[in-house]
């Protein structure tokens, strides 16, 4: 890991598996580690691991992660999974998933010292990110190729170890070797990640997904392609729906801009005229996977306070230039949220929609709570910026920038309230993050923090705000690899996506094992489980490695 490749040519890397019983000597695979990042001409480990074995809870996902090296090609690797046996039950092979991992261009470990000033194509590296879904690979010759081993266990499963086989098979070869691996599966039950208490929040970029897809924008077919990005959402126990009340919150940052999904209108009398129909649209189409879901509606700040809208006297679009607190800004948006929240009640939506900003400076926040709260004194507000003491209490979903301190008190007096605090991390954090090419424990670890310091859960700002070509480059202007997406297109997880969730897991697991040892009085594992977290701290990065201190509190709380 660790290679710099200077060209800009697209390099098909294609691979194979064989096991380390195959009878050539030059083929080779190992269980490693799913936080261990490869690019195609990384060094092999030096030994084999060939078992893998891993304790769950009922109702979990697990993964881990296969490397495959050859000196020789091989053609049209299929992966043959079967069943996982238990001693009354098995695993079947739905519940089983098997796929090669893809590579993307990535920076390398020395550009995450840069924060938001990275310099595209310095110290750039292939990656092993892209978790593919495709039924056959064929081998380059001494070149890595990383494979995910997903297992999703079925609440309903039957405590026990379960053992199974992957089987490997290329052309011309039908007597594939194979490989053991096992689940020893507990008692303890992990609910349905809509149960979750967990508050993910990753937004979500519509418009990229209509220009990927090549489909008209807020058309049936678009809403048809967000469905399965919103469903791979709701497995990860997503809260949050992402909305725009104007065109451009944030300046042209993404590729794909942010389209308005409400048309405002001012009539030659000098009234306002308010069309919904496309928010309509697309937030009933959304609420069928995420039916209680907070519609959070961006912004009444915009990066750029720029307030584009249709004006019938000058017979074109326009656009005003309003800072808050202004005669201009407050005649602009007075009218529009009051006549917002009655469309809102009349769908029946108004309890679960939230006035959304992001990152603005407090006095210009206080400006808008102003109005928003004159239109209807019940709308909610949601924030993801700096921690103000002054308007906290105004805030119903507040998340803050990781490396803020809010009391324990102050946190749990705002969940008394039925409020929201989470954390969140930018381009700006060298560390933890979610970025490619970096350690994709750090993503597990995110859950993990949230629930040492006892915050509700986690922000992230781009879900799907993709590049030119997602699948073949992940880095976008001069912030760090990935940090505009988490998901592929044609809804493709990535590890790094896939460790978030576990971490999410991880952070029920707690919350579970918290309530069940305070409600049968054992102080002695509830000391243990607290001793765990306090060892989720920013400054324990410093001299830990993230893999290995996640693993050693899974484990620990496997357990219990």
């Amino acid at each position: 890991m660790g290679n710099k490749i200077n060209t800009k040519v697209l390099i098909i890397i294609s691979m194979a598996l064989c096991i380390f019983s195959c009878e050539a000597p030059d083929v080779h695979v190992s269980f490693v580690s799913p936080d261990d990042l490869y690019s195609p001409q990384d060094k092999p480990p030096e030994s084999n691991n060939v078992e893998w074995t891993f304790k769950a809870w009922k109702g979990e996902k697990v993964n881990t992660q296969i490397l495959l090296w050859s000196e020789v090609p091989l053609k049209e690797i299929e992966i043959e999974k079967g069943e996982l046996v238990g001693p009354n039950a098995k695993l079947g092979k739905q519940n089983i998933d098997i796929s090669f991992l893809g590579y993307v261009w990535s920076d390398s470990g020395a550009a995450r010292k840069k924060g938001c000033a990275v310099e595209q194509g310095q110290d750039s590296i292939l990656v092993a990110d892209v978790i593919e879904n495709i039924k056959y690979k064929n081998v380059s010759a001494n070149t890595l190729q990383p494979i995910w081993l997903s297992i999703d266990i079925p609440k309903d499963t039957p405590a026990g170890l379960y053992q199974g086989s992957i089987r490997f098979l290329s052309k011309g070869d039908q007597s594939g070797p194979t490989l053991k691996y096992s689940v020893e599966v507990g008692n303890r039950v992990l609910p349905d990640p809509k149960e979750w208490s967990f508050y993910l929040n990753l937004w979500q970029n519509p418009d990229a997904i209509a220009r990927v897809h090549d489909v008209e924008k807020w058309s049936p077919e678009h809403l048809e392609a967000m469905k399965p990005y919103m469903r791979k959402l709701m497995e990860a126990g997503q809260k949050v729906i992402t909305t725009t009340l104007i065109h451009d919150p944030w300046n042209s940052q993404t590729k794909d801009v942010y389209d308005t999904m409400i048309k405002w209108t001012k009539e030659i009398d000098g009234s306002w005229r308010y069309d919904y129909s496309v928010f309509d649209r697309y937030v009933t189409s959304m609420l069928e996977n995420n039916q209680d879901g907070l519609i959070e509606s961006f912004s009444m700040i915009p990066w750029n306070l720029k307030f584009y809208y249709h004006d019938e006297n000058l017979g074109k679009d326009t656009v005003l230039v309003a800072e808050p607190g202004s005669f201009e800004y407050r005649d602009h948006w007075k009218p529009m949220l009051s006549d917002f929240a009655r469309h809102l009640k009349d769908k029946g939506w108004f309890d679960q929609t939230a006035i959304a900003m992001d990152e603005r400076p407090m006095e210009a926040m206080q400006e808008a709570i102003k109005i928003i709260k004159a239109a209807d004194k019940d709308f909610k507000i949601s924030l993801a910026g700096n921690y103000h003491p002054e308007i906290e209490s105004s805030i119903f979903d507040y998340s803050v920038f990781l490396g803020e301190s809010i009391a324990n008190e102050k946190l749990a007096e705002r969940r008394s309230k039925g409020l929201k605090t989470t954390i969140y991390t930018s381009c700006s954090h060298e560390y933890p993050n979610t970025f490619t090419g970096f350690p994709p424990a750090e993503s597990a670890w995110l859950g993990w923090f949230v629930a040492s310091e006892g915050y509700d859960g986690y922000l992230r700002w781009a879900y799907n705000s993709w590049p030119k070509d997602p699948l073949f480059d992940s880095r976008f202007g001069s912030w760090p690899s990935g940090d505009t997406y988490l998901i592929y297109p044609g809804a493709l997880s990535s590890v790094r996506f896939e460790r978030l969730i576990e971490g999410i897991e991880d952070y029920e697991k707690i919350r579970i094992l918290k309530e069940d040892f305070q409600k049968n009085n054992q102080e002695e594992k509830l000391a243990a489980l607290e001793e765990i977290l306090n060892e989720f701290t920013v400054k324990a990065l410093d001299h830990n490695q993230t893999g290995e201190m996640v693993k050693r509190a899974n484990k620990a709380i496997n357990d219990f």
